[in-house]
């Protein structure tokens, strides 16, 4: 899987900077979370790198303030942030932290590898609306992580699809940290260093691989 993610040029066009640590961890053991120990460096708000998020919405014509990118939409609820499950809680912990988006997906769930790309609008994207579950489509020229079955992630990193969430039977997952300029390289290697970390606290097995991909690649 790993060495097959890639950053579509289209992509690479738009943000040439954009970087994934992408991460498979092989062989957890998830379950019931606890309670969520998320810790918020101060300014974090007015950190750079949310701000470049913002900036990255806008140039492919979403509107961060009504759509905001996953670590804008994490820092301002970080206080009161739900427990989801083992896994989950470990990865949002990791992006509070280090001011730094990252998604997690069950990696059993996946139809061929993961991709970065421009959507053309036609690709489905399975969600949910009303306690339902509908499938919608993003708009054409929308940054969106997909698959060969269709968009597992909208918007570069606003709202997963409900197929390949992680949930307490996930026992392979694949993570996603996403980093834009001016954040430094070695701070996001620290951030995968630190989630790893707390995957093997109640995963001592885990099997973890990582790939650089991207413009600091």
């Amino acid at each position: 899987m790993l060495e097959r993610i890639v950053i579509d040029q289209a992509v690479r066009d738009l943000r040439p900077d954009a970087t994934v640590l992408a991460m498979t961890a092989e062989g957890l053991v998830n379950g019931p979370g606890g309670e969520p120990d998320a810790k918020v460096p101060d300014g974090a708000a007015q950190d750079p790198h949310v701000e470049a998020w913002r900036e990255a919405y806008r140039a492919f014509g979403a509107k961060p303030q009504r759509t905001r990118s996953s670590i804008d939409a994490l820092l301002r609820r970080a206080d009161a942030l739900p427990s989801i499950n083992r896994v989950v809680d470990a990865y949002n912990a990791v992006s509070v932290e280090y001011v730094l988006p990252i998604g997690g997906e069950d990696l059993d769930a996946y139809q061929g590898a993961a991709r970065l790309v421009r959507a053309s609008g036609d690709e489905p994207f399975d969600t949910v609306a009303g306690g339902e579950t509908v499938t919608e489509h993003p708009a054409a020229g929308e940054v969106v992580w997909r698959d060969d079955l269709g968009v597992t992630c909208r918007r570069w990193n606003w709202r997963q699809c409900v197929r390949t969430r992680i949930t307490e039977s996930t026992r392979n997952a694949l993570f996603l940290l996403e980093r834009l300029e001016p954040y430094p390289l070695e701070r996001l290697h620290e951030a995968g260093d630190a989630l790893a970390a707390r995957l093997r606290e109640f995963s001592p097995d885990v099997r973890i691989e990582s790939r650089l991909i991207g413009g600091g690649a």
